[in-house]
C-alpha cells in the first residue's frame, strides 16, 4: 500500500468556478459544502461556481472557501483511502485541523471565517502588501528585505519566500529585487503573517477559547516549526499565533516521509505540488485540480 500524505492549500489558490465540476461529479460533495456553508455563514456553493475572480479574492470571502473545499474533498474522496498525516500552509491549516480531528469540520469554519474577516479589517487599516521573491541567494534575500524594513512571511522552499510590509516598501523591493531574482507582488489585502495583523491574532485567540480540541487522530504537521505536532491544544495555539508569524513550509517539507510516498494536495490544488515537486524528490506529486485526478491515488 502506498504511502499518503494530504495537504491543504493556502489563500491564492482559488480561482473563479473552481468548484463546479466537484459539485457535479463528485457524490456527497454537494451535501458536505451545503453543511460548511451552514456553519460559515456563506453561500459556498455559489462562490466556488458563479462568483468572479474579484469576488473570491476578498480575504473574507477566500480564506473559508478555501478551507471548505478541502475538507468537503476529503470528507467525500477518502472514504476508503488510509492517509498517514495531514499538512496545510497558512489558512489551510484549519482544513487540516479539522481532518486530523483537533477540531470539527463546523468549528474549522467558524473559526476561519472569524479569522478571514478580522484579518480583512487589520488590512485595511493600513496600505500594506506582499510578493513572492522567487530566486536569488537566501542570505542575500533576507538581507535585502531587513534593510528595506520589510519581513518575511513565508518561507516557501523551492527558492521562493514571500515577503510582507508597507506597499511602498513592496514597490521599492520590485522596482531593486534582490540580485538574481524576480519579484512579483500578491494579489492579497495586506500584510499577512506580521505584526499588521495584530489585532487578527488577539480576536482569534478569543474565539478559539469556545472550541472543543481533541489530539489528532493522525501525523498533523505545523507551519511553526515543520513538526509533527501531537498536541491538538498546541496546534490551535499555533494557529492563533500563525497570524502575526512566518509560515514554515519549507521545514514542513523538509520533514516529509523518507520513504516514497504520494503527496495529494485538496482543492484547489497546484502550488504546493508545485513546491514539493522541486524540493522532496522521494514524493509522488499529485494535484486534485479536478475530481478526475484522484484516479491517481493507489487506494
Amino acid at each position: 500500500m502506498t504511502l499518503s500524505i494530504v495537504a491543504c492549500p493556502g489563500q491564492g489558490s482559488q480561482t473563479a468556478g473552481f468548484l463546479g465540476s466537484w459539485l457535479t461529479e463528485v457524490q456527497g460533495f454537494r451535501s458536505e459544502l451545503e453543511k460548511l456553508s451552514s456553519a460559515s455563514g456563506l453561500d459556498l456553493v455559489s462562490l466556488g461556481t458563479t462568483a468572479d475572480d474579484a469576488q473570491i479574492k476578498n480575504t473574507a470571502i477566500a480564506q473559508p472557501l478555501i478551507v471548505a473545499s478541502s475538507i468537503a474533498a476529503y470528507r467525500t474522496l477518502f472514504v476508503t483511502t488510509s492517509v498517514r498525516g495531514v499538512l496545510g500552509h497558512s489558512v489551510g491549516e484549519f482544513a487540516a485541523a479539522a481532518i486530523a480531528g483537533v477540531i470539527s469540520d463546523s468549528d474549522a469554519m467558524r473559526l476561519v471565517v472569524i479569522r478571514a474577516n478580522a484579518m480583512a479589517n487589520a488590512a485595511a487599516e493600513h496600505p500594506t502588501s506582499m510578493a513572492a521573491i522567487l530566486g536569488g541567494d537566501p542570505s542575500e534575500v533576507a538581507l535585502t528585505v531587513a534593510e528595506m524594513g520589510l519581513q518575511i512571511a513565508n518561507h516557501n522552499g523551492a527558492g521562493q519566500l514571500v515577503a510582507a510590509g508597507e506597499k511602498s516598501q513592496i514597490a521599492a523591493l520590485i522596482a531593486s529585487p534582490p540580485v538574481k531574482s524576480r519579484v512579483i507582488e500578491l494579489k492579497v489585502a495586506g500584510a499577512f503573517h506580521t505584526h499588521y495583523m495584530d489585532t487578527a491574532r488577539h480576536e482569534l485567540a478569543e474565539a478559539v477559547k469556545e472550541v472543543e480540541v481533541l489530539d489528532p487522530i493522525m501525523q498533523l504537521w505545523s507551519n511553526v516549526d515543520g513538526q509533527i505536532c501531537n498536541s491538538g491544544q498546541s496546534f490551535l495555539s499555533s494557529l492563533v499565533s500563525q497570524v502575526t508569524s512566518p509560515v514554515r513550509w519549507d521545514l514542513c517539507m523538509a520533514s516529509l516521509p523518507e520513504e516514497q510516498f504520494d503527496f495529494i494536495e485538496l482543492p484547489p490544488a497546484g502550488a504546493l505540488t508545485g513546491l514539493v515537486k522541486r524540493s522532496v524528490a522521494n514524493a509522488n506529486p499529485i494535484a486534485l485540480k479536478m475530481p478526475t485526478d484522484f484516479e491517481r491515488v493507489i487506494k
